[in-house]
């Protein structure tokens, strides 16, 4: 009866039993309330005179006793095989995401260093801007002069 509560207990707290497993780890609960039931008539039974227990009817007993550990050693070494199983999984799962984290940020990292290169080429080519701004307003500056003094020559002549 405590292993059902358990195996209850057990399947809230792992979600992921595999239908083999868990089927055979009912099996083994069922097959362990079977023994119980068997000590349990083995307890009751008084093959004695004036209807007392002999010591045949309590060497019985310890043998259904020792089946029934035997079974709940059974079933712990089951349950320990369904956490190993789910630890690896996690384990396996958490490396998975270590992959994709590593990925991603390799990923940004060459994504800052593309930034980095673009913006040092923008800025070539605003440096190059304001070259040729400059070189314009003086070549119109020296147009305009130039022209005024034509002008002037022009009027004076």
């Amino acid at each position: 009866m405590t292993f059902g509560i358990i195996l209850l207990i057990l399947k809230l707290f792992i979600p992921q039993f595999t239908e083999a497993g868990q089927a055979k780890l009912e099996k083994m609960v069922q097959e362990r309330d079977m023994l119980t039931q068997q000590w349990k008539e083995s307890e009751r039974k008084k093959s004695g005179i004036f209807g007392n227990r002999t010591k045949k009817d309590m060497i019985e007993t310890n043998e259904w006793l020792e089946r029934i550990i035997q079974k709940d050693n059974l079933i712990m070494d089951e349950l320990r095989m369904i956490g190993k199983i789910e630890t690896t999984t996690a384990t396996q799962t958490g490396e998975d995401y270590k992959a994709i984290a590593f990925k991603q940020e390799k990923d940004v990292q060459a994504l800052k260093r593309a930034l980095a290169d673009r913006d040092k080429s923008i800025e070539k080519m605003l440096a190059n801007r304001r070259t040729f701004e400059w070189t314009t307003v003086i070549f119109f500056l020296s147009t305009l002069g130039l022209g005024f003094v034509v002008y002037k020559k022009v009027i004076k002549a």
